[in-house]
C-alpha cells in the first residue's frame, strides 16, 4: 500500500505539475514548428524554462534539455563565413603592367637636338655670295644685253599695260581727239602720271593729228618723250673725295629696300677701291640691324650698331666719329623706315639730319631716298613729304620686278626733278645698277633693245 499510495501520490504531483505549468510543456516539446524556432533564441528558452518552480527543477531539467537540444539548429548562422571573399583582392597583381617603361629607350631619339644646330640657318640669306659669280659672267664694261632682259622683265608689268593698251587704241585709226583722250587715260594708269600723258599727246598731235598713225610709231614718239624727262635726271651717286667721310643717309618708309640697297652700294664703293663703313641706324628693328651686320660681313666692311630701341642720332654721332678717326672715304647711314604721315616719327629723322649736320659741316653729303617700285602713284607723295624734312637729294628705286609699277619713276623725275642714281631689278648685288634713261624708257614701252 505504502508503494501504491507513493506511486498514487507521484502520479497526482505529475499531473499537478502539468496543470500548473501547461504553457511550458508546448514551448519545451519539439511541437514548435522550425520557423519559430529560429526566432526564439536558445539562451531565452534555457532562461525561461527554470521559471515555473525550483523544487520542479529535477523533474523538469530532463524535459529542458530534449528541448533545448533541437535549438542549436540556428548554428546556421556560421554562414557568413563566405566573407572570405575578399581574397580577389591579390587583382592589384596587374600592376607589372608598368613594364612599358622600357619605352624611354626611345629617348635616344632626342639625340638628333643637335639638330638646332641649323639655327645658323640665317647664314644661308648670305645667297648673294654666288652672286659675285654672275658678276663674273656680265662684265663691269656691262653685258648690256644681260642687263636690258633683266629690265625689261621687271617692267613686264607696265610694258604689258602700255605697249598693249597703245596698240589696242592706234590699230589703223587715225589720230584724233578720241584716240588722244584713250592714250593719255592708259598712260595716268600706267602711273606715268598727268604730267607726262599730257606731254606725250601734245608731241603727238603736233605734226601726226588727223592722219593714220601705227602703234610702232606711237610707242616710238612715246619712248622719245619718256627719254627726254629722265635723261636730266640719270646721275649715278658718286664720292666727292674731298669729304672724308662722305656721309650717305638713306630714307625711306619701311619695305622699301633700305638696308639692302646699302649693301649693295656699300659692295660698290669697296670694288671701286674705298674705304666704307656702314652704320645701322634703324635701332628700332632687330632684323634691320641683323642685316646690315650680314651684309658688312660680307663685303668685308665694319657696321657701327646699338642695342634695339638706342637713340639713332646718337648711333649716327658715334658712327661719324668713328669714321673720322679711322679714315674712312665712305659712310652710309640706314634709318628706321617712316610712313610720310607720321609727324612724329619724321621729326626724328630731321634731328638725326641735324645731329650729322653738327659734327660735319655740309653732313650728310648725299640723302637718298629709297622707293618701291610696287607702290605706284604713292611714291610720289613719299618723295614730296621726305624731302621736306631731310633734303632728299636722290631716288633709287627697287623691287622693278614682274608685278612692279615702274611708270611712277617718271612721274617722281618730272615732278621733283630729282637724281636718279641706280635701279634694282632683283636680290642680286648686279641686280642693282646706275640708271640709264634710253634703256628704262625703250623697256617700259616694250622695245628691243
Amino acid at each position: 500500500m505504502a508503494e501504491k499510495e507513493k506511486k498514487g501520490w507521484f502520479h497526482r504531483f505529475r499531473r499537478k505539475g502539468k496543470d500548473e505549468a501547461p504553457e511550458v510543456s508546448p514551448d519545451v516539446k519539439p511541437e514548435i514548428t522550425p520557423e519559430v524556432l529560429p526566432e526564439v533564441a536558445p539562451e531565452e528558452t534555457t532562461a525561461e524554462a527554470p521559471a515555473p518552480t525550483s523544487d520542479l527543477e529535477p523533474v523538469i531539467e530532463p524535459a529542458v534539455e530534449a528541448t533545448v537540444e533541437p535549438t542549436p539548429s540556428p548554428v546556421s548562422e556560421p554562414e557568413p563565413e563566405p566573407e572570405p571573399e575578399p581574397e580577389p583582392e591579390p587583382e592589384p597583381e596587374p600592376e607589372p603592367e608598368p613594364e612599358p617603361e622600357p619605352e624611354p629607350e626611345p629617348e635616344p631619339e632626342p639625340e638628333p637636338e643637335p639638330e638646332p644646330e641649323p639655327e645658323p640657318e640665317p647664314e644661308p640669306e648670305p645667297e648673294p655670295e654666288p652672286e659675285p659669280a654672275k658678276a663674273t659672267a656680265e662684265p663691269a664694261d656691262g653685258n648690256k644685253k644681260g642687263w636690258y632682259i633683266r629690265l625689261k622683265q621687271g617692267l613686264k608689268k607696265s610694258t604689258s599695260a602700255v605697249s598693249d593698251g597703245i596698240t589696242g587704241i592706234f590699230t589703223k585709226r587715225k589720230l584724233d581727239d578720241d584716240t588722244l583722250e584713250e592714250l593719255e587715260d592708259l598712260l595716268i594708269t600706267a602711273d606715268l602720271g598727268v604730267a607726262v600723258a599730257g606731254r606725250v599727246a601734245a608731241a603727238l598731235s603736233k605734226d601726226r593729228f588727223n592722219k593714220e598713225i601705227s602703234d610702232e610709231e606711237v610707242k616710238d614718239i612715246l619712248a622719245t618723250e619718256i627719254e627726254g624727262i629722265l635723261t636730266p635726271v640719270a646721275k649715278p651717286l658718286k664720292v666727292n673725295a674731298a669729304n672724308r667721310p662722305h656721309v650717305i643717309l638713306m630714307a625711306g618708309v619701311n619695305g622699301a629696300g633700305k638696308t639692302t640697297t646699302i649693301g649693295k652700294l656699300g659692295k660698290k664703293f669697296k670694288d671701286d677701291g674705298k674705304k666704307v663703313m656702314l652704320a645701322a641706324g634703324d635701332t628700332f628693328r632687330a632684323a634691320a640691324v641683323e642685316q646690315l651686320q650680314i651684309w658688312g660681313e660680307r663685303v668685308g666692311v665694319p657696321v657701327i650698331s646699338k642695342d634695339i630701341g638706342s637713340d639713332a642720332a646718337a648711333l649716327a654721332y658715334e658712327a661719324m666719329e668713328r669714321a673720322v678717326a679711322e679714315d674712312i672715304d665712305v659712310l652710309l647711314i640706314d634709318t628706321a623706315g617712316r610712313l610720310q604721315n607720321r609727324e612724329e616719327l619724321m621729326a626724328e629723322l630731321a634731328k638725326v639730319v641735324r645731329v650729322i649736320g653738327k659734327k660735319m659741316n655740309g653732313a650728310p653729303h648725299d640723302t637718298v631716298i629709297v622707293l618701291d617700285a610696287t607702290t605706284g602713284q604713292n611714291a610720289v607723295h613719299q618723295v614730296e613729304v621726305f624731302q621736306q624734312l631731310a633734303n632728299i637729294s636722290g631716288i633709287v628705286m627697287t623691287k622693278l620686278d614682274g608685278s612692279a609699277r615702274g611708270g611712277v619713276l617718271v612721274a617722281c623725275a618730272d615732278k621733283f626733278g630729282l637724281p636718279v642714281h641706280a635701279i634694282g631689278v632683283g636680290e642680286a648685288i648686279e641686280d642693282l645698277q646706275p640708271f640709264n634713261a634710253r634703256d628704262f624708257a625703250r623697256a617700259l614701252v616694250g622695245f628691243e633693245d
